[in-house]
């Protein structure tokens, strides 16, 4: 084929973001046939992976499908467990008298808002029962610790919408060996010593210290921080949102389970603290944790001691890892014959566990769009900078909505609220909905990382007013309604009867697995 065709892909980085991206490709590219294009994922063997992404979104099922990864494997090897969505304890304000207040931000509604908004019904109502679970089931599901789904149900079919909390390390092992097994993808461990560029500015290929030089006519950025394509050779400028997002490091600690049928959580557990928040995730063999902090506000050892308060007696034995957030994005995410994906190209605190997603969200846009004549190649860059540069900014407004919204009162949550740290999109937004209730029309974009429904569980979770008796003559279909409240109690009712917990669906996974057809 001549030489302005794409038929080699060599990816930097391995990793949840190197590997997913990899798998992607060579499904989408055929790579197993000798004559299409062929993908070679190369990884430090001296380099560790950050590894504490354990949160996925629902949109992971759909992923691990489509590559043909059995649900039952992908349980059983990465210790995954079911993820039904986030609760979230004394973020809307500091605790007082051991009083703990939370609110769930689920993956099911009995309703699609879009469809029929049940927003403004329950914001003119007396608000006796909370949001979350006026609109969904799933609540009660998520505080007893139950299972989206029966041993019955086939791969990847849920009763309730759900996602997964996985062990991120086992999870790039599995793709790995899945990749190169069934994908024809080419697995070359080796350290990159020096990039090559042509005389277009073009990256020709990579030397390695055990594999000499690898060319290739497309290039991936998945080495982490470092950003060794598109940062460091490209020079592509990071942007901090330090000014925004406050949060600037975290510590983690493996929990493992003390009982041998421990309760494993249904949803990500976020616990607002004096200077961020604590994750707390369950999967099936450990619990994952971590205190994402602001070092302005609380320094590293008050930080540690606060998470091994957190998790009790059984932590004084825990090793403990402390990570330095950047939170940021480059200028540009594709520049060239390069495209970054994950830490290279952008870093968001794990707040919504967007981190993967977007991931995902990256690999697909990159598949489809694929230029496998190079001339497509400017075209597919100013698309893929446009549609990132927005997901990025959406998502960074989100998370933001998060902290400016709470009403605790230690200094970190009084800086969060400080107009010089909301951007001014966001405060528009927030300013609109006071008067008008969330909407389609709000979310114009056809790949809008958080639906409306997100918005919805968030604003009415953290309590915000909104003033909406000038136009209740307007919401006036309280037969409809009244239908979806019904059958939301009856989903709660007989849900609660029927699903069996987390631990117990486990189990039985591993033991019998799920219909695969």
């Amino acid at each position: 084929m001549d030489n302005k065709t794409v038929n080699r892909v060599i990816i930097v980085g391995g990793g949840t973001a190197g590997w997913l991206t990899a798998a992607k490709l060579a499904k989408h590219l055929n790579s197993k046939d000798p004559k299409s294009v062929q993908v070679t994922l190369v990884e430090s063997p001296d380099i560790p992976t950050i590894g504490v992404g354990e949160g996925t979104w629902p949109t992971m099922r759909k992923t691990l499908a489509e590559l043909g990864i059995n649900e039952n494997e992908f349980l059983t090897h990465c210790n995954a467990s079911f993820k039904q969505g986030t609760k979230f304890v004394d973020w809307h304000s500091t605790p007082e008298d051991g009083t703990h207040k939370h609110y769930y931000h689920l993956f099911s509604s009995v309703v699609d808002s879009a469809e029929f908004n049940l927003s403004p019904y329950w914001s003119l109502s007396d608000k006796s029962i909370p949001y979350a679970e006026y609109v969904s089931a799933q609540t009660v599901l998520c505080e007893s610790g139950l299972a989206p789904k029966l041993i019955s149900n086939r791969c990847y079919e849920g009763i309730q919408n759900y996602a997964y909390h996985l062990d991120a390390g086992k999870f790039a092992e599995l793709l790995s060996n899945y990749s190169c097994s069934k994908l024809g993808v080419k697995h070359v461990k080796a350290n990159v010593t020096e990039v090559v560029l042509d005389n277009d500015d073009l990256i020709s290929g990579i030397e390695t210290d055990s594999h000499g030089l690898l060319n290739a006519d497309f290039f991936v950025d998945c080495s982490g921080f470092r950003s060794l394509l598109l940062g460091q050779t490209y020079g592509i400028d990071f942007i901090s949102i330090k000014d925004s997002l406050l949060t600037d490091h975290a510590v983690a600690i493996q929990v493992p389970y003390q009982e041998s049928t421990p309760n494993i959580n249904s949803t990500t557990i976020s616990s607002a603290q004096s200077a961020g928040w604590i994750w707390d995730i369950g999967l099936a063999n450990r619990r994952g944790t971590g205190y994402v902090y602001c070092s302005e506000f609380i320094d590293h050892s008050e930080a540690e001691q606060t998470l091994r308060d957190y998790i009790g007696p059984e932590a004084e034995q825990l090793e403990a890892r402390t990570i330095k957030m950047n939170c940021g994005y480059r200028r540009k995410f594709w520049h060239n014959n390069c495209v970054a994906i994950g830490l290279s190209a952008a870093f968001v605190e794990p707040l919504e566990a967007s981190a993967i997603f977007l991931v995902e969200a990256a690999a697909n846009m990159l598949c489809d769009q694929f230029p496998r004549h190079k001339s497509l190649m400017p075209m597919v860059e100013k698309k893929f900078n446009d549609s990132f540069q927005y997901r990025w900014t959406k998502t960074i407004h989100f998370i933001k909505m998060h902290y400016c919204l709470s009403q605790r009162n230690e200094p970190f949550w009084q800086a969060n609220r400080s107009t010089e740290t909301i951007p001014q999109e966001l405060s528009e937004q927030l300013a609109h909905w006071k008067y008008h209730p969330v909407s389609k029309y709000d979310f114009s974009h056809v790949f809008e990382p958080f639906p409306q429904d997100s918005y919805q569980y968030v604003l009415h979770g953290m309590g915000f007013e909104q003033q909406l008796d000038y136009a209740s003559s307007s919401y006036n279909d309280a037969l409809r309604v009244k239908q979806y409240q019904t059958l939301n109690q009856r989903l709660q009712e007989k849900l609660s009867k029927q699903l069996p917990s987390n631990h117990e669906l486990l189990q039985k996974v591993a033991k019998y697995g799920f219909q695969t057809v």
